[in-house]
């Protein structure tokens, strides 16, 4: 297997690589990590069962995306493929160091030039993708509203009564879409779509980075949301970001309506309180 893996980054670099050491990093709670390494060149490796090679396709599509934005910085994709049992993807190294005020204040207005990336098809992508390790559908969509209801929150829902959740006001909320997002009509733009704090860091040159994204076009608001769910971000990362491309009035409460789908693929990830998390939420934007 690792030899046709370092095969496949010589074909793709132009350059032979041979593994001479690897060691294993921090990847999440889905796949194992590693750094690879021949003593000149080195590369962030990710392995799963060859059955999730489609997932880290999609991954090295989205980040190709973003990296041909020419905006905010994302680790290169190099290639990704199955060998033996396994399925991999390999990416530009990067050396991440201790963030200051300056460099979260780019942050902000990088991803800012990246949320003014648009696409003509409106919203959505041209493949299906995932959130975690839940697929996330993303037929293109003329309408915000009809692509966040159906291919978001109707198929989260749709994958929670399978687990056993309940969610007395569901049918509710989604009758009510119309009136949440009354007098919003967002431009696509190119989003991560995962985007929490352990998808965002500073390279030791200080220079901003956002990996692992669940890639397409939606609301801008949708990063900004999420960078507010598990802890915000520092203040001049939105400093930067207001700035460079203002949010627009009425965000507090799509905020919770964006953040609702990210709670409830968590309850379908992993159970336990988020069946309640999401309920509240619910309640909250219903009144």
């Amino acid at each position: 297997m690792w030899t046709a893996i370092a095969q496949h980054i010589s074909a793709q670099t132009g350059t032979a690589f041979v593994i001479t050491d690897r060691r294993s990093v921090g990847g999440g709670c889905i796949n194992q990590a590693y750094q690879i390494t021949d003593g000149r060149q080195r590369f962030f490796l990710k392995l799963n069962r060859a059955a999730q090679v489609a997932m880290f396709e999609a991954e090295a599509l989205g980040l190709t995306e973003m990296y041909e934005s020419q905006t905010i910085r994302v680790p290169k994709p190099i290639c990704w493929g199955t060998a033996e049992a396994s399925a991999y993807v390999v990416l530009e190294w990067l050396d991440l160091g201790h963030s200051g005020e300056g460099s979260w204040r780019r942050m902000g207005e990088t991803l800012a030039a990246m949320h003014r990336v648009s696409h003509a098809k409106g919203f959505g992508w041209h493949q299906g993708n995932t959130i975690g390790a839940t697929p996330q559908p993303n037929p293109w969509t003329a309408s915000w509203l009809d692509f966040y209801q159906e291919h978001r929150l109707e198929h989260q829902f749709r994958l929670a009564q399978r687990r056993g959740g309940r969610f007395p006001r569901r049918l509710e909320l989604l009758q009510a879409l119309p009136d949440l997002l009354a007098g919003h009509s967002p431009t696509p733009a190119l989003v991560h779509g995962d985007l929490w704090s352990g998808n965002a860091a500073v390279t030791a040159e200080g220079d901003p980075v956002i990996f692992d994204p669940a890639t397409y076009y939606g609301d801008r608001e949708v990063d900004l949301a999420m960078t507010e769910l598990f802890g915000r971000f520092p203040t001049a990362f939105y400093e930067g970001y207001q700035a460079a491309y203002p949010l627009e009035a009425g965000y507090a409460q799509r905020r919770i309506l964006y953040n609702l789908y990210h709670i409830l693929n968590h309850f379908n990830l992993f159970g336990g309180g988020y069946e309640a998390q999401a309920n509240r939420m619910i309640d909250q934007l219903l009144g």
